[in-house]
């Protein structure tokens, strides 16, 4: 056998070597003869004994030098499958479709199989399937065994690339095996989730209606109601092992656990209603907003996240939570109706810095949002006065004009008292807008809802004016943001902002029909989302020069809008015999979405209905148009299904389904919600 069995490589060269030294010494013996003939014979006698030794000890030694390296390959081949027969971690060998052709001693006892074992990996553990099998170097999966978890590391075998300097085996085909490493992870997860949930979570703790609701008791007992909302508030928080610290009369620091936070969760921020049971005579319920910031990179950061959310819970109406885990928000609460506050301070605030802005620089760019409505359009042109009050250049970016706008639109147009260019379409406005023009945005304060977001990138003065809850998409580099929620529309914001904008500011009578029949549109006729504000607004613009029945004969529907009314109400379904949902048809209308919130409005007037939603189909959208009067918060339900709004009035956008997947989707959020205890 030996003799068929042939040394190369290093080895064979070191057997190679006396003959290679013979060389050597024959050419040192030719030296030698040069200088004596009589030792180069003597040189050469020597020469030639130990060339005879060398060869006699080569062909003698050579069966046994093979018999040892074959011996110490048996022998190194036996401990390699020794160490791993008793390897510590569990491993075994699978070929390509998932058999097993090995294991060692620890993998047979986690599996609780035979050695020899030759089935399916996936008999054993059902989540390492053939497709799970690495396609490349290596590739991990994650399971579950007896209880425990586990980690399988699984590594590419080439045997092609094991073969490729064997003589005795050919492999022509790209064949491979799977080695797989199994390693016990219940102890480190363990470890992981005992630390993630002691990882400290900063909060900020409001009382929205501080004043309002001492103001709303007797003197003397106010002082009792502001203990009682502390003891209340530190008694919840300290069962929940969290610390609250006063740091203003109405703010307050929270600090808890990650653990502590989960339990919140699970009892939906119980505390928000709690708070309000408090009643020791006053008329206005005390609510509270929480912002919470986790899973940043720092407590620093965690403390910013936490500002960030409080600010948010407070402009979508207070009385909720908001979680913001790096860039995703999470909310709890919202179900109370936000009470406007009767003080006019913070708009005469916001008037004077607007005023300041547009002081300061040339021209002014007033934009609301896609598909403008009567209370975009209407607030833009109260904007346009303000600017032209003050002799700058001002224009209102509108994009395709509705049936809706038009009549507004048509009364500034070919009017020689009114720029020829006072409305602009967006590629004009990006010609316009540079770093001496300040940008409105009006009745919107999400960038992607805007009528032309790339003019924010053109100026860095950018002034945004709404009166929608705030969601997790914002208008961020706005160097003045007025978002009231509680106000009924934007054209109510902006009229109070004329009041105290500059003195004997004229507003003409067209323009004052425009902004009356903004906040007559969103409240539907006054009846929702009314406060005292808004009749004061309105009573402004009447003195201004409004007149209801223009108004009025202004926006009277057409034939095909009254039947694609009637029919939607005609067609309506009731869901869980609370929720109208109806299907406004689109051909043939103008403004479908108008349409649709209209009748959407009209469904809340049948009796035992909470909210109602109108769908329809325009422009390969999907529109949804929410409204509730008082039990149902609509706008948590429109953000999740992307859009947003108010408490009672709200409205989403959804591409690439049809109407009746888009139906489908609503009844999956109402259903969610019911269960969860947000919907009753």
């Amino acid at each position: 056998m030996n003799g068929n069995i042939k040394i190369k490589g290093q080895l064979k060269l070191y057997m190679q070597w006396p003959v290679i030294m013979v060389l050597l010494l024959l050419l040192m013996d030719l030296c030698i003869f040069r200088i004596s003939i009589k030792g180069g014979v003597i040189a050469t006698c020597f020469i030639a004994v130990y060339l005879a030794i060398a060869v006699f000890q080569y062909h003698n030694s050579r069966a046994d030098i093979l018999n040892e390296l074959i011996s110490f390959a048996t022998q190194y081949g036996q401990v390699q499958k020794s160490l791993l027969r008793d390897f510590i971690v569990p491993y075994a060998l699978v070929d390509g479709r998932g058999r097993i052709l090995w294991m060692n001693e620890a993998f047979s006892q986690l599996s609780q199989k035979p050695v020899k074992y030759h089935r399916s990996i996936t008999s054993i553990f059902q989540e390492i399937t053939i497709e799970r099998l690495p396609k490349d170097e290596s590739s991990e999966v994650l399971f579950q065994f007896e209880n425990r978890d586990y980690r399988a590391s699984m590594r590419k075998i080439s045997i092609e690339a094991m073969l490729e300097d064997s003589g005795l085996i050919e492999s022509d085909a790209d064949n491979f095996l799977t080695a797989i490493y199994i390693f016990d992870e219940t102890d480190v997860n363990r470890y992981k989730k005992e630390r993630d949930e002691e990882k400290l979570v900063t909060g900020l703790l409001y009382l929205d209606n501080y004043e309002e609701a001492l103001n709303s008791v007797e003197e003397v007992r106010r002082s009792l109601l502001v203990a009682l909302i502390e003891r209340k508030l530190n008694k919840y928080f300290s069962e929940m092992d969290g610390l609250v610290k006063k740091l203003e009369k109405d703010k307050f620091i929270l600090i808890l656990c990650q653990r502590s936070l989960e339990e919140l969760k699970e009892k939906r921020f119980s505390i928000l209603e709690e708070v309000k049971s408090i009643n020791i005579g006053n008329d206005m319920d005390v609510t509270i907003s929480i912002g919470i910031g986790i899973n940043g990179a720092n407590y620093v950061q965690n403390y910013e996240y936490s500002r960030i959310a409080i600010d948010l819970a407070l402009g979508r109406g207070g009385d909720q939570v908001v979680i913001k885990d790096r860039d995703t928000m999470i909310y709890f609460g919202g179900k109370s109706q936000q009470m406007g506050k009767t003080t006019r301070v913070k708009a005469r605030v916001k008037a004077h810095a607007l005023k300041e802005f547009m002081v300061a620089k040339d021209k002014v760019v007033v934009m609301g949002h896609k598909i403008s409505d009567v209370d975009s359009i209407g607030a833009g042109i109260g904007i346009y006065r303000a600017a032209k009050s003050l002799n700058k250049r001002a224009h209102i970016v509108v994009n395709n004009p509705t049936m809706s706008v038009r009549p507004i639109i048509e009364n500034f147009i070919n009017n020689p008292e009114y720029d020829e260019h006072m409305f602009v379409n967006s590629a004009e406005a990006k010609e316009i807008v540079d770093n001496n023009t300040v940008v409105v945005v009006v009745d919107t304060n999400k960038p992607s809802y805007t009528e032309c977001e790339d003019l924010l990138s053109k100026t860095k003065t950018i002034v945004v004016l709404d009166h929608h809850r705030q969601g997790a998409e914002v208008i961020s580099n706005a160097v003045l943001s007025y978002i009231e929620p509680f106000a009924s529309s934007a054209c109510e914001m902006v009229a109070e902002i004329l009041q105290y904008f500059s003195d004997g500011i004229r507003i003409y009578n067209i323009e004052a029909d425009a902004l009356y029949a903004g906040i007559v549109i969103d409240t539907d006729n006054f009846t929702s989302k009314t406060g005292v504000r808004t009749f004061e607004a309105a009573a402004f613009l009447r003195r201004c020069g409004a007149d209801v029945t223009r108004v009025r004969k202004m926006f009277r529907d057409d034939v095909s809008s009254y039947r694609a009314k009637a029919e939607t109400v005609r067609t309506v379904e009731t869901y869980r015999d609370s929720f109208a949902i109806g299907i406004c048809p689109s051909s043939g209308l103008d403004s479908p979405t108008i349409v649709a919130a209209q009748a959407a409005n009209e469904l809340l007037d049948i009796d035992s209905i909470k909210a109602s939603f109108v769908l329809t189909d325009y422009n390969n959208l999907i529109y949804i148009s929410a409204r509730a009067i008082d039990e149902v918060n609509v706008q948590v339900m429109m953000e999740k299904l992307g859009g947003g709004g108010h408490r009672t009035i709200a409205g989403a956008q959804m591409q690439g389904v049809t109407i009746e997947e888009a139906k489908e989707r609503l009844k999956a959020v109402i259903r969610q919600m019911m269960d969860e205890g947000d919907v009753s």
